[in-house]
């Protein structure tokens, strides 16, 4: 997984509360296991009509939003179903960082395993983000420090945000469920040397 650190690009805003996973990701594109290739169907059912075509006023078909690596979202972002081709599309599409007031929870913590970078701030803030964009040319999000940064009106603001350490520990290393376990492999060789001089029919062994 993809190490995060700083990030720097504009933010779509996406004034929409209870984004489920289906508005996410449609269930006709779950087929795959692949991780890539579901960007161009990211919220398939708003950015297209029933022909196919692009429905202009939706922020993802304007060229002002386009290559922004940022999703301004409104709260309980990622309800539903538990479908991890959600945060899957999101980051194939190219955004590495959410902000919104807050998440569902499997769909929060599948953001961590897959590199993206979700940020709860108050509702207040968010909308005022999102009011923003618009103008701000770019965000600048710092994981170590845990700040936002931009410039407003030619002034520079911050804006801060709590993060859970470890969940913070894992983006900055890039370490993924998988990642983590492979940290532990010295560990865990000498565990299983251990508990199989001590039960060795558990591998296949006789007693000696």
């Amino acid at each position: 997984m993809e190490k995060f650190n700083k990030l720097s690009g504009h933010a779509i805003p996406l004034r929409i509360t209870n984004v489920d996973t289906d508005m996410i990701i449609p269930k006709q594109f779950l087929k795959t296991i692949k991780r890539t290739g579901l960007g161009e169907f990211l919220f398939y059912e708003l950015r297209y009509d029933q022909d196919g075509n692009k429905i202009s006023s939706f922020a993802l078909n304007q060229e002002q939003y386009k290559d922004a690596s940022i999703l301004i979202a409104g709260k309980n972002f990622g309800c539903g179903s538990s479908r991890e081709h959600a945060p899957w599309s999101i980051a194939d599409y190219g955004i590495k960082c959410i902000i919104a007031p807050s998440y569902a929870d499997i769909f929060y913590n599948n953001c961590f395993k897959n590199g993206i970078l979700p940020i709860i701030l108050d509702e207040a803030t968010v909308s005022r983000l999102q009011d923003s964009s618009d103008s701000i040319l770019n965000f600048n999000i710092d994981l170590e420090k845990q700040n936002i940064t931009f410039l407003e009106n030619n002034e520079k603001k911050e804006i801060s945000f709590e993060i859970d350490p470890a969940k913070k520990k894992c983006l900055l290393e890039g370490l993924d469920d998988i990642g983590l376990t492979l940290n532990k492999v010295a560990s865990i060789g000498h565990f299983e040397e251990d508990q199989e001089n001590e039960i060795p029919w558990l591998y296949g062994n006789k007693l000696k």
